[in-house]
C-alpha cells in the first residue's frame, strides 16, 4: 500500500512515498475473510440442497429481527442491522450473529474484573469526604461527578496540578524532560506509534531507562499501528529490555478483533506525572511531517493524586494483553498529597459493553450540554453522532446556549469528512455554530462549558469512540487548565472558516452517498 507524506529537512519540505503493510496483518485479514465466506457459503449450500433447511434459515432470520427490535441497544444501531438482515438473505443474519454483539475476548472480561478492583484508596470515608466537599461547593458539579464515578468505576480527585498543551510540539520537550526524571517506572499506551523524530526521541530515553533498571512497559494498538510499525515490533522493544505488548493482536478472528481497539493515549511516569489527550506518538502530531495541512492537537499533563487513575487504566490494558498480570507498585504512591492545586478532576476510562455497562464518554458530553447555561464549545476531528446526542446539542442551542463545534477543513478521510458535513444542516438549523479549521486537520477532542466544566481526552464525536473503542478522558471542574483551554479555542476560532448553508452545499451525488453511508455508520 502506497502512502504519501511530507517531511521537514533543513527548513525544506520534501515529499516522499513508502509501501508498507506487514505480512502478518495480510494473513489475518485473509483468514477473517475466508472464515466469513466459508460460513455463508456452507449455509447457502445447505439451503439450496437440503430439504427444509431453507425454512430453518428463514425462521432464524425472523428470530434475529425480533431479537434486534427487543434489545436495549440504541435505535441508531438497530436500524442498519434490521435493514441488513432483511435485505440480504442468509448472509445478513450470519453476519449479525458474528458481529452484532461485538464479542470481547474472554480473557479481556476475566482480567478486567480483577484489575478494576485496584483502588487509590481503600478508605471509603476519604472518597466520601472529597465528594461532600465538592457538593458543598457545587451540587451540579457533584451530581456530574457522582454519575461519572459510578459508571466508569473511577474516583474523584483534588490535589492535582494540570498543564494544558495546545499543540503536540509544545508537549514534546516537557514529555522528554519528565521521562528523563523517571526512577521507578514508565508506562506508555498509544493507538499509533510511528518511527520518526517524535517516537525515536522517546525510545532513546526508554532504552536508557530500561538499561538502568527502570520498569518500562509499552502498549500499542495492533491495528492502529498496522501501517506504521513492523508486525513483530513488540519483540524488537523486548530486545531493548522494554516490556511491550500489542493491544488485541490481530490473529484472524472475525467476531472480536476488528473492533474494540484501544484508542487510548496514556503516559505515566513513577505514578507522579501523567499525560493524555489526542496526541499519538508520530511526527504528524508535532508537525514534523505534513499529511493534511497543519495538525492541531491538544494534551493535558497531570501531576498529583489523579495520576493513579491513569496508572490503573494502563495496568488494566496491559494486563488483558499479557499472560501474567502486572502489579502496581502501591508503595510509590504517597499516602498524603504532595501537590496542592485548584479544581477537581476525574480521569476515566470508557469502552465496549460488557466491560462498561454505560457509554461513559457520551454521558459526560450529555451532562456538559445539559448543565450549560452560557456556552458549550467542542473540537472534534469527526462529527458522526446518534440521534440522542444530536438532539442534546440542538436542545442546548435552542434554549439559548452558545454551542460552537470546530471540525477540520482538510480531511484525513474524505468519506468520513462527507459524513461529518452531512450533520451540519440539522445542527445549524437549531442555532449551532459550525467552524472548520482552515489551516488543516484538527485532531483535538476537547469539550468546554461555562468556564467551569471541561473534558479533554481521546473521545471523538463518532460511533467508534462513543461505542466501540477503549477510550479515556479527564473530566475537570474549576481547574486552571480550563482557562488555558478556553484561550486556545478562542485563538483557534480566529483561524477557522464559519460554515454557512452555502459553503458546504453538497452536490446530488454527494448527498446520495452521504445518505447511504449514514444508514450503516453505526455498524462501522
Amino acid at each position: 500500500m502506497k502512502r504519501k507524506y511530507q517531511i521537514k529537512k533543513n527548513d525544506q519540505v520534501e515529499e516522499r512515498y513508502y509501501n508498507y503493510i506487514p505480512g502478518r496483518f495480510i494473513l489475518a485479514i485473509l483468514i477473517t475473510v475466508l472464515e466469513i465466506l466459508a460460513v455463508i457459503g456452507i449455509l447457502v449450500a445447505l439451503c439450496w440442497f437440503v430439504p427444509y433447511f431453507y425454512l430453518l434459515a428463514f425462521a432464524t432470520e425472523i428470530a434475529c429481527v425480533v431479537t434486534i427490535i427487543a434489545s436495549d441497544d440504541n435505535p441508531d444501531y438497530k436500524v442498519p442491522w434490521l435493514l441488513f438482515v432483511l435485505i440480504v438473505p442468509i448472509a445478513g443474519f450470519m453476519l449479525y450473529l458474528m458481529f452484532y454483539s461485538r464479542k470481547l475476548n474472554r480473557r479481556f472480561v476475566r482480567r478486567m474484573e480483577d484489575l478494576k478492583k485496584l483502588r487509590y484508596s481503600e478508605e471509603p470515608a476519604r472518597d466520601l469526604a472529597r465528594m461532600e466537599r465538592l457538593e458543598a461547593e457545587s451540587p451540579m458539579a457533584a451530581s456530574q461527578a457522582k454519575m461519572l464515578v459510578k459508571i466508569a468505576d473511577a474516583q474523584l480527585f483534588d490535589n492535582t496540578k494540570q498543564t494544558y498543551f495546545s499543540l503536540g510540539e509544545e508537549m514534546h520537550p516537557q514529555m522528554l524532560a519528565d521521562l528523563e526524571k523517571a526512577e521507578h517506572f514508565i508506562y506508555l499506551e498509544y493507538f499509533i506509534i510511528e518511527e520518526g523524530k517524535f517516537w525515536n526521541s522517546i525510545l532513546a530515553v526508554l532504552k536508557r531507562k530500561a538499561a538502568a533498571g527502570v520498569d518500562v512497559k509499552v502498549v500499542y494498538d495492533d491495528i492502529g499501528c498496522m501501517m506504521t510499525l513492523p508486525g513483530n515490533y513488540y519483540k524488537i522493544l523486548r530486545s531493548y529490555g522494554i516490556d511491550a505488548a500489542p493491544f488485541s493482536m490481530l490473529r484472524g478472528q472475525a467476531d472480536s478483533e476488528f473492533n474494540n481497539r484501544s484508542h487510548r493515549k496514556i503516559l505515566v511516569i513513577d505514578g507522579k506525572v501523567g499525560y493524555t489527550g489526542g496526541i499519538n506518538l508520530a511526527d504528524e502530531y508535532i508537525n514534523e511531517v505534513v499529511h493534511f495541512g497543519h495538525w492541531k492537537d491538544t494534551a493535558i499533563r497531570l501531576e498529583g493524586e489523579a495520576v493513579w487513575e491513569l496508572t490503573r487504566l494502563f495496568t488494566v490494558d496491559f494486563g488483558i494483553n499479557v499472560k501474567q498480570m502486572p502489579k502496581i507498585k502501591v508503595e510509590l504512591y504517597p499516602k498524603q498529597p504532595e501537590i496542592r492545586a485548584n479544581g477537581w478532576v476525574i480521569p476515566f476510562g470508557d469502552g465496549p459493553h460488557p466491560l462498561y455497562e454505560r457509554r461513559v464518554g457520551k454521558s459526560v458530553i450529555l451532562n456538559l450540554l445539559a448543565s450549560a447555561t452560557r456556552y458549550v464549545w467542542m473540537t472534534t476531528p469527526y462529527l458522526i453522532i446518534d440521534n440522542e446526542l444530536c438532539g442534546a446539542i440542538e436542545n442546548a442551542a435552542l434554549r439559548g446556549v452558545e454551542v460552537k463545534i470546530i471540525t477540520p477543513h482538510i480531511p484525513d478521510k474524505k468519506l468520513v469528512f462527507g459524513m461529518t458535513r452531512s450533520f451540519y444542516p440539522r445542527l445549524m438549523a437549531a442555532g449551532v455554530e459550525i467552524y472548520e479549521y482552515e489551516p488543516g486537520f484538527i485532531h483535538a477532542k476537547s469539550y468546554l462549558a461555562d468556564d467551569r466544566y471541561a473534558m479533554i481526552g481521546t473521545i471523538n464525536l463518532d460511533y467508534r469512540s462513543l461505542v466501540h473503542h477503549f477510550e479515556n478522558g479527564v473530566w475537570m471542574y474549576k481547574c486552571e487548565a480550563i482557562g488555558a483551554l478556553k484561550r486556545d479555542i478562542e485563538a483557534t476560532l480566529e483561524k477557522c472558516i464559519p460554515i454557512t448553508s452555502e459553503n458546504t452545499k453538497p452536490k446530488l451525488r454527494e448527498r446520495i452517498v452521504r445518505s447511504l453511508v449514514r444508514i450503516f455508520a453505526p455498524m462501522l
